[in-house]
């Protein structure tokens, strides 16, 4: 990949490019660590359509959609300038840029977090869980400041920010449309959902009607906040990745993620007492079934790490199933 142009924009003449490697991960978007013959490092992030292994990302995404996929540069632009005002530690870019003059992608150039001393927190997690605790409270407050930021309308921040209006009637409503769709997508995939999708879709929408309606504005939500999608600095400050999806929304979609990905360590994430019951439940199921969905329909295109995907749905769908046993 030949992304020396992209490196000198982003860092001058003064340093020459030594390599280029691709990381793993990134189903929407190319990330590859360019090395430097000083030994320095920096990631570089292509939204191409190559890079994109999702079937039908050539389609043009619907940006009043906040469930629809999250990709691109302007996306990422509205959720960097937002969570720098927030004082959320992201990496820092270096070049972000969509004039397609030095690469025929967009393309953004930020700081290598997992360089010398940083690595993910799932890693972390792994390897030394008293040593990632500090690390889960600062996370824990970048959550409650995320919460703190209102808007009364909820959806992606390009669109917010540009006036514009996001489809659906309220959030709830939006993700019950969504996980029906999910269900009959998935139903056509895999037997065993499509033998249970009576129970699935009545179970939907048992939890649908007893969501009341909501006042108070919408926080700021990540939308896939696992342990992967956050590194930790040599600092041991958390650093936010993946920031396309960030959009106001209901608390309750991220924190069913949330205790889905972290686990046994989601109650050091903390601030539950808010959270409205009857949306857990029924997010709980919807993104079960989205976790059934997507990782199906991602099988069906180029995706390389197919095994891990197959392992998410196949935990996922026993985890719907058992919501409505």
């Amino acid at each position: 990949m030949e992304l020396t142009e992209v490196a000198r924009a982003a860092f001058g003449r003064g340093r020459r490019l030594a390599g280029v490697e691709r990381l793993r991960g990134g189903s929407k978007k190319g990330v590859h660590r360019l090395r430097f013959d000083d030994g320095g490092t920096a990631v570089v992030y292509v939204w191409s359509a190559a890079e994109n292994h999702w079937p039908g990302a050539e389609q043009p995404a619907d940006d009043a959609d906040p469930l629809a996929h999250a990709s691109g540069l302007a996306l990422f632009e509205a959720a960097h300038r937002r969570l720098v005002a927030l004082g959320v530690r992201m990496p820092h870019p270096y070049l972000m840029d969509g004039s397609r003059s030095r690469f025929p992608a967009d393309v953004a150039v930020v700081e290598d977090v997992t360089g010398p001393g940083g690595e993910s927190l799932e890693a972390l997690l792994e390897r030394d869980p008293q040593a990632a605790a500090p690390v889960l409270e600062r996370l824990a407050a970048t959550l409650r400041a995320l919460d703190g930021h209102r808007a009364p309308a909820w959806g992606r921040l390009a669109l917010l920010d540009n006036g514009g209006v996001s489809k659906g009637s309220s959030p709830d409503r939006l993700v019950l449309e969504r996980a029906v769709a999910d269900l009959a997508e998935a139903a056509g995939r895999e037997e065993r959902i499509a033998t249970a999708r009576g129970r699935l879709e009545e179970g939907l929408h048992i939890r649908a009607a007893a969501v009341a309606p909501r006042d108070g504005g919408y926080g700021l939500v990540h939308g896939e906040l696992g342990p992967d999608h956050v590194l930790v600095d040599a600092a041991g400050e958390p650093v936010l990745i993946d920031i396309e999806g960030l959009m106001h929304f209901d608390a309750e979609w991220e924190h069913v993620f949330l205790r889905i990905r972290f686990g046994e360590h989601y109650p050091s994430l903390g601030g539950t007492d808010n959270l409205d019951g009857p949306r857990l439940d029924l997010y709980g199921l919807a993104i079960r079934l989205s976790l059934v969905a997507g990782p199906l329909r991602l099988l069906e295109g180029g995706f390389p790490h197919r095994a891990a995907m197959r392992a998410i749905a196949e935990y996922n769908l026993a985890a719907a199933l058992a919501l409505v046993e």
